[in-house]
């Protein structure tokens, strides 16, 4: 089976802090209308390098088609159908449906960009934490027909993360088992997660449990109930991946993307898992990362077997030797973020330092991963 005829998509949740004292922001300081107003100015278009936008959908009360949402919390009609106006959480980047991974990488860097300009401007800047550094609990007035959508809704008000778009190609939507991937999902998920862990902050200090510092408060709350998949079969096939914490360095999207997609083709792989062992498994994860039962056995296996595959498709692989070190370490990005806050115990202070590593990706990578593992945390 080749890699031909999938199309990507990614779409990356923010929260907004203030540029001059990177004090961390939510619904109750933001307003929906100023915010949709300052990215309907943008002039997304060159951004796009010609793709038009194929896979964005207009969601009320949003009137201009765009690849920038303002996410959070609909306040619909009467009748639950329309939202008439939104909480903001933050601000989504999204790009359209791209023919090759690359592409979608490269035009969701220019989107990003884009947005921080933008941002700027009014006073903003957009930073990535996969969890509201001080925002706790949200209720908000029944906003859907099906309550376990308003329940998700609710508890999504303070968790950020990225959602992994994979598109079948037409040859293979009519024999594609969805329910054989969600067993794969639900096996692997928890390992693939581990790579992504960085989250160690609620309610403005490190998150602890029974005494020791928790990795990922984001996917500790929402695993039982958010899905770590979806999919969408009248869009074009897409495949959606959405376990993984939103990375402040953005280059931990192609390793991420690689592991999603061998997923979708290794119709082989031995791994299945029911709902349940997914969730428990992924609650454990969140607060002991490569510690947890059976983890990291799993995410050897899964980088070995995407390594093999990817190569047979004509994809290259070579992105996941970060990972790969990763494991080898038992690093996690959460690491880091727990070293700052022991520095500097300070809000604000964490979402500079975290603003620094999104403003420079830096090149060696391996070198940086390595300083970061000499010492333990």
């Amino acid at each position: 089976m080749g890699a031909e005829g999938y199309r990507f998509g990614l779409e990356g949740e923010y929260l907004l802090a203030e540029a001059s004292s990177f004090r961390p922001l939510w619904y109750d300081d933001l307003a929906f209308g100023r915010l949709n107003a300052l990215l309907e100015r943008i002039d997304f278009e060159p951004l796009l390098e010609g793709l038009t936008l194929d896979g964005v959908e207009l969601d009320a009360p949003h009137r201009k088609l765009m690849p920038y949402y303002v996410e959070g919390y609909g306040l619909p009609d009467a009748d639950l159908t329309t939202n008439v106006d939104l909480l903001p959480k933050g601000i989504e980047v999204r790009t359209p449906v791209c023919p090759d991974l690359d592409t979608c990488l490269r035009v969701y860097e220019n989107l990003y960009h884009g947005l921080q300009a933008a941002l700027a401007q009014e006073g903003y800047r957009a930073v990535a934490l996969a969890h509201h550094p001080t925002a706790w609990g949200f209720e908000g007035p029944q906003n859907h027909k099906r309550i376990d959508w308003w329940l998700w809704g609710q508890q999504a008000m303070t968790t950020y993360g990225p959602d992994l778009n994979v598109s079948l190609p037409d040859v293979r939507r009519g024999s594609f088992d969805w329910g054989r991937l969600q067993r794969r999902v639900n096996y692997y998920a928890p390992a693939l997660v581990a790579f992504s862990l960085a989250s160690p902050v609620g309610r403005g200090r490190l998150w602890e449990v029974r005494g020791r510092t928790g990795l990922s408060l984001r996917t500790y709350r929402r695993s039982l109930y958010g899905p770590a998949v979806a999919y969408h079969p009248k869009e074009q096939g897409r495949l959606e991946f959405k376990a993984f914490d939103m990375p402040a360095d953005r280059r931990d999207f192609n390793p991420y993307f690689l592991l999603w997609l061998w997923l979708v083709l290794d119709e082989q792989a031995p791994g299945q898992a029911d709902d349940q062992d997914r969730v428990y498994d992924l609650a454990a994860v969140a607060r002991f990362g490569w510690e947890s039962e059976e983890v990291a056995a799993r995410a050897e296996e899964a980088l070995d077997r995407a390594g093999r595959l990817l190569a047979a498709v004509g994809a290259d692989p070579e992105p996941l030797n970060w990972l790969r070190l990763r494991l080898e370490r038992r690093w996690v990005p959460a690491d880091p973020i727990i070293r700052q806050m022991a520095a500097d115990p300070s809000v604000p202070g964490l979402l500079r330092f975290l603003d620094s590593i999104e403003r420079s990706p830096r090149a060696g990578d391996f070198e940086r991963v390595r300083a970061e593992t000499a010492a333990p945390v």
